[in-house]
């Protein structure tokens, strides 16, 4: 047993001793590798000293490089705008007249991008860049300017004639598609670039002003001869003519500028934007109203000049214009305070002549020096009656003329008090109740200053009641028939009672007041205490002998004298009232008058008293029949 136990033993040994020696040899070799790692790790060091500088030098280097390389890249976006500068200014140089149009506009835009980028950059290398770029776009902008006249020029070389139109009913030309199309792209160009271009704050853009000059002359320009054909259809022929609706050339001046108006205005809206349509067609038709406004002065002058025959044209020109004002306000929204400007003289002429018309009536009749020994009217009647009824064809601006002066405004001292902005614009011509009550107020007047005038100078003139009744029965006769024969009647529904009442009774009682002295010899004395007396006006001839025969001598001569005086006045008034020159109406109702006054009377008087001569006709010398028929002679 021992012996194996040593085997083991010295086995074991064996090992330990092979592994002792193996430690010896690690511990020698971690020596060696611990000493191998001292010189690695001061090799390291070593070689980190040597390596840093050379690192911090690449790093510098790569920044100093990217640096270059952003230097590089500014130098050729300076370069770029220099570079595309020679490409557009050779396209821009050529003008829009050898290339087609929008590619001529496209080369613009490209520029006018280009400059705001410049712009925006704010380096001072890019100035003289930004000067080229600006010079280049006001050449090009100024080239289609040039394009822009061209066009609108050939549409406007020969004026147009718009009498033509206007009597056959024609619409007024307008500027053809394709120019509209490339007027249209020449504006939006423009109006687009101009705000970038204008060192000013001005409002009107080159397009617009070109327009509004090249349209507007050629809008004036075609009216020119309806213009001086207006002015020339106001001469007078005849002094004392009173002015006809329609005769003036005013009526087709202003569906001619109408027309023109209008046409431009379609020609117009193609071609600008929304919000410049009214600020163009104001500008465009300003020279033309300038022309219209100096002839509306013109024919203003006239009608002063010919007030009392001739403020008609001025109510006439109201009217006109005033609708000429709201239809074009209606279709375009514009002119309706321009053309309300032109009409200020007129409307204060026109003013001023209501009034007038009463004056002048006044002084006419004041200046009168003899008047008709035959009772007739005198023409200043029927000439005032004229001047009235030719305002129911104009009783529009009348009715308004007459709203802005209120009730009695025509007079002197009113009108004087007046101010000028108190005739409003005429927005309707629909005569409304005011405007006709108006109306009869003032015709009330004229015709109330015409006859108390006359009847004042009858007074004055005439000898003789029944001579100024019959005066002024006559004129009351035109008056009231040249109401009813026109357009005055429904106007004046008061009139009738109004004046008839006053004037028709005035002139039959001062002509009756002649026939009441024959009258006067058929009134008797009847004592109605004495027997035997018969009815009132129911005798017969059997009656009038039996009250002539209980008549005394002294009673029956008093009869005789009346029966003779009677005769002698009825016959003077039968011839002076056919010596008088009555109106038919006149004479017709002065008859029936003398007749439903002296009738009775003698049909009762000679019931009585006829047999005071026993039928011989020495003093009866009328019986009931032949009276009735010398009374129905006057009519």
């Amino acid at each position: 047993m021992v012996a194996p136990r040593r085997a083991v033993f010295a086995e074991e040994a064996a090992e330990v001793e092979v592994l002792s020696a193996n430690m010896d040899k690690m511990k020698s070799l971690t020596k060696k590798i611990q000493g191998s790692l001292n010189r690695l790790d001061t090799s390291g060091k070593n070689v980190q000293d040597a390596i840093g500088p050379i690192y911090g030098n690449t790093q510098r280097l790569q920044v100093a490089n990217a640096n270059i390389d952003r230097i590089m890249e500014a130098i050729d976006k300076v370069r770029a705008p220099l570079d595309k500068n020679v490409r557009e200014e050779r396209i821009i140089r050529a003008g829009p007249r050898n290339m087609e149009l929008r590619d001529y506009i496209a080369s613009l835009d490209r520029v006018a991008v280009t400059l705001k980028d410049l712009r925006r950059s704010n380096l001072r290398s890019n100035q003289q860049a930004v000067d080229n770029y600006s010079n280049l776009l006001k050449f090009g902008a100024k080239s289609l300017e040039d394009v822009f006249r061209q066009l609108l020029r050939e549409g406007a070389r020969e004026t147009v004639e718009p009498l033509g139109f206007i009597m056959k009913n024609n619409p007024f030309p307008t500027i053809e598609s394709d120019k509209l199309s490339t007027l249209r792209l020449i504006n939006t160009h423009i109006s687009s670039s101009f705000e970038q271009l204008s060192q000013t704050d001005a409002r009107q853009t080159p397009t617009q002003r070109i327009y509004a000059e090249i349209r507007g002359d050629y809008i004036r320009n075609s009216l020119a001869n309806l213009a001086a054909a207006t002015v020339t259809t106001a001469r007078k022929t005849t002094a004392d003519a009173i002015y006809k609706p329609g005769t003036n050339g005013i009526g087709t001046y202003a569906q001619g500028m109408e027309g023109l108006f209008l046409a431009e205005y379609d020609n117009i809206c193609p071609i600008f934007a929304r919000d410049e349509w009214g600020a163009v067609f104001t500008a465009t038709c300003q020279s033309t109203l300038g022309e219209f406004t100096k002839t509306l002065r013109e024919l203003n002058g006239h009608i002063q000049r010919n007030l009392m025959t001739d403020c008609f044209l001025g109510y006439e020109i109201i009217e006109l214009v005033s609708n000429l004002s709201i239809r074009l306000e209606t279709k375009t929204g514009e002119l309706k305070r321009p053309i309300a400007d032109t009409l200020k003289p007129i409307r204060e002429t026109s003013k001023a002549s209501l009034g007038k018309l009463i004056e002048d009536t006044t002084a006419r009749i004041q200046t009168l020096v003899a008047l008709p020994q035959d009772g007739a009217a005198v023409p200043i009647t029927t000439d005032v009656m004229v001047r009235l009824q030719t305002m129911t064809s104009f009783l529009a601006p009348v009715s308004s003329i007459l709203i802005s002066l209120g009730d009695r405004g025509w007079t002197s001292a009113n009108l004087n008090n007046a101010s000028s902005s108190s005739l409003p614009m005429l927005k309707s011509f629909d005569v409304g109740a005011d405007g006709r009550k108006l109306f009869q107020s003032y015709a009330d007047d004229l015709i109330g200053a015409l006859l108390s005038n006359l009847d004042a100078k009858a007074k004055t003139l005439l000898k003789g009641k029944s001579l100024q009744g019959v005066f002024i029965a006559n004129n009351y006769a035109i008056i009231s028939r040249m109401i009813q024969s026109s357009d005055l009647q429904p106007l004046l529904p008061g009139f009738t009672t109004k004046f008839e009442q006053k004037w028709r009774k005035k002139g039959t009682d001062a002509y009756l007041d002649a026939w009441r002295a024959p009258c006067q010899q058929l009134l008797d004395t009847q004592f109605t205490n004495r027997s035997g007396r018969p009815h009132s006006g129911g005798a017969g001839s059997a009656d009038s002998a039996v009250i002539v025969k209980g008549l005394s001598s002294k009673d029956k001569d008093a009869l005789k004298e009346k029966f003779k005086v009677f005769n002698g006045e009825f016959e003077t008034l039968i011839n002076q009232h056919k010596s008088y020159r009555l109106e038919r109406e006149v004479r017709s109702k002065l008859a029936e008058d003398v007749q439903r006054l002296l009738e009775p009377l003698y049909g009762r008087f000679w019931d009585r008293y006829h047999e005071i001569d026993k039928g011989k006709g020495k003093y009866v010398k009328y019986d009931k029949s032949q009276l009735r028929a010398a009374l129905d002679s006057l009519a």
